[in-house]
């Protein structure tokens, strides 16, 4: 390739070009297909050398959707919006092409009564290096628009986000082209204007061929990041200092299933139906499950086998002092009857130490979920970092006490997501949950810890918020709630099983079911 996208650098440049243009999109919303505009702003350098990296700086996307967009979200009862945007943008020269997602997050917006409803959001882009002299061009392409719904009181809307995917229109004069940025010959490039192969950009550093490349995939699934594939997953990340570890169980380790002699699992037991009807070949679909803390009352819960769908990023290179990484970005989702949630759970506790108290739980996500994945091929040794990132709020559907049921209403939940400490807060703001997990391999040895594609163990720890509309008739829980349940320091160790890549036109068999679901139930480790 003669390109390459890289992790955020600072980019040199003598001069600016500043890039300013509005575009004309087609969005897809839920009353169908409608105009929309998207003016994109951003710096780039007026020139560079070949091997300089140009990372464009002071952008911002600004969608604005129209009238029908505005009519539904008042449908949906929406009176907020927090958007993120991932814009594709196509990096070209000498005729070859790479691509990257310049993403972005906007503050909170209110819904107007009527017109248009324009959101701006901001972030960090990646660098992109030439490997080659020439024009280097960069293009507009598909842009996604993740929506967080509020209320006019504060809680999340039902539903609770909303994905818009546009296009740009294909009857319009405009090709999307941002700029286009001079690249000047290097001093290692050779001939001027030349364009290397595949191997002139990889440094000694980089394993040989006999080694695995981490750009490909494993089994033929579509590219992601990882270690080669996991065939006996091992311990995961330590638990956090001050995280209460639940009492007894044994460490993290593989996945497990009860396997017949083919090697898938005997039986489904009550794992929720988890096929994507919409996979694309880069697509993956999981099981979760796992126990999580809650400190206050002492005790642990499982949280329930869920079904999560992953839509791989595209996986970027970058060299760094230690050696070569291969980092990626994967969007997920919980999916459970057409929600965004897991399946509805039980938790039993002793509240305030002695009364029995069963409730009825959902986790409910209400907002963009990503996978952040890292890893540092320095042949033979491969180690990796994931964190997941997800806004989830916690639904109380129902409670007993003794045996009493206590009647919380149909919007009994925490006031705002669950949150974690952020270990990168102005790349990823808002509240959400962090969950951490490490993988590695010395070749010839098997893969331990986790892997995007292999699963295993992630772990984390949370402040469980207060909670807000609890109670019926005229009768407020949300004290009684808060003070039984919400507060910091609760440990969650959650098991990740092996993806099945349902877009692949033949997925393995160890991995996914005859109709395209995972294999692999994991169970839940302490």
């Amino acid at each position: 390739m003669a390109l390459a996208p890289l992790l955020p650098a600072a980019a040199v440049a003598v001069e600016t070009l500043k890039v300013d243009t509005a575009l004309p999109y087609v969005c897809a919303l839920p009353s169908g297909p409608q105009p929309a505009t998207v003016r994109i702003r951003a710096a780039f350098p007026d020139r560079a050398a070949v091997g300089e990296e140009i990372r464009p700086t002071d952008v911002t996307t600004t969608v604005e959707l129209p009238a029908a967009a505005v009519a539904d979200l008042t449908a949906l009862k929406a009176a907020e919006v927090r958007a993120e945007t991932a814009l594709g943008v196509a990096a070209g020269q000498n005729g070859q092409e790479t691509q990257a997602v310049w993403r972005g997050t906007a503050q909170p917006t209110g819904v107007p009564a009527d017109g248009p409803l324009t959101l701006t959001t901001t972030g960090d882009v990646p660098v992109v290096t030439a490997s080659a002299a020439g024009d280097l061009s960069f293009t507009a392409g598909n842009l996604d628009v993740g929506l967080a719904l509020g209320t006019a009181d504060g809680t999340p809307a039902d539903p609770a986000s909303l994905s818009v995917a546009c296009a740009p229109d294909e009857d319009a004069e405009e090709d999307g082209q941002l700029a286009t940025v001079p690249i000047a010959p290097g001093p290692s490039t050779g001939e001027p204007g030349g364009s290397p192969s595949p191997s002139d950009s990889v440094p000694p550093s980089s394993p040989p061929a006999s080694g695995p490349d981490p750009s490909e995939s494993q089994d033929g699934a579509a590219p992601t990041h990882g270690l080669p594939r996991n065939e006996e997953t091992g311990a995961g990340a330590e638990k956090p200092a001050g995280a209460e570890k639940p009492a007894g169980g044994k460490s993290a380790g593989a996945p497990e299933a009860a396997d017949t002699p083919s090697g898938t699992p005997a039986g489904r037991g009550s794992a929720p139906t988890c096929r994507n009807e919409q996979a694309t070949p880069t697509t993956l679909t999981a099981y979760i499950t796992g126990y999580s803390n809650v400190r206050k009352l002492n005790g642990a819960n499982a949280i329930p086998v869920s079904c999560v769908f992953i839509e791989q990023g595209e996986p970027g290179i970058e060299f760094r002092p230690d050696g070569m990484h291969v980092v990626q970005t994967s969007d997920a989702s919980l999916f459970h009857e057409g929600r965004k949630q897991t399946p509805p759970f039980q938790a039993t506790f002793l509240t305030f130490g002695f009364a029995p108290t069963t409730a009825t739980l959902v986790l409910e996500q209400v907002g963009p979920m990503s996978v952040e994945s890292d890893m540092l091929a320095n042949y033979p040794v491969y180690t990796s970092d994931a964190y997941v990132r997800a806004p989830l709020v916690l639904r109380v559907l129902d409670a007993r006490v003794n045996g009493t049921r206590l009647d919380v209403g149909p919007s009994c939940r925490t006031e705002k997501p669950l949150t974690s400490l952020e270990p990168d807060p102005v790349k990823y703001p808002g509240d959400h949950l962090v969950l951490h997990g490490t993988g590695r391999q010395v070749i010839p040895d098997p893969a331990t810890g986790y892997q995007l594609t292999s699963g295993g163990a992630l772990t984390g720890e949370v402040t469980i918020p207060a909670f807000k509309g609890c109670g019926a008739g005229g009768e407020n829980l949300d004290r009684l709630f808060t003070a039984s349940i919400s507060g910091p320091g609760n440990y969650i160790k959650q098991i990740q099983g092996q993806t099945c890549s349902a877009g692949l036109e033949d997925p393995p068999a160890d991995q996914c079911t005859e109709d395209r679901q995972p294999a692999v139930i994991p169970k839940p480790e302490r």
